[in-house]
């Protein structure tokens, strides 16, 4: 029984390292994407069409 004790203070160490690591990177730019603002413009823009239900009603009855 406390082999899980010793494991569980083990794990609990890891992941709070391991988030430590992840706050670090991230406040160091990391993550931040430099590359793709500088091609952005010379990749084709797609239109997406997106219609609900609500755009596509047919007034049968119009009383206008």
């Amino acid at each position: 029984m406390s082999v899980i004790y010793v494991l569980l203070a083990i794990s609990i160490v890891v992941a709070i390292l391991f988030f430590i690591a992840f706050i670090v990177s991230v406040k160091k730019g990391q993550y931040d994407d430099s590359y793709t603002p500088s091609v952005r413009m010379l990749f084709e823009d797609e239109l997406v069409i997106e219609k609900s239900s609500e755009e596509i009603k047919i007034d049968k009855n119009p009383t206008k």
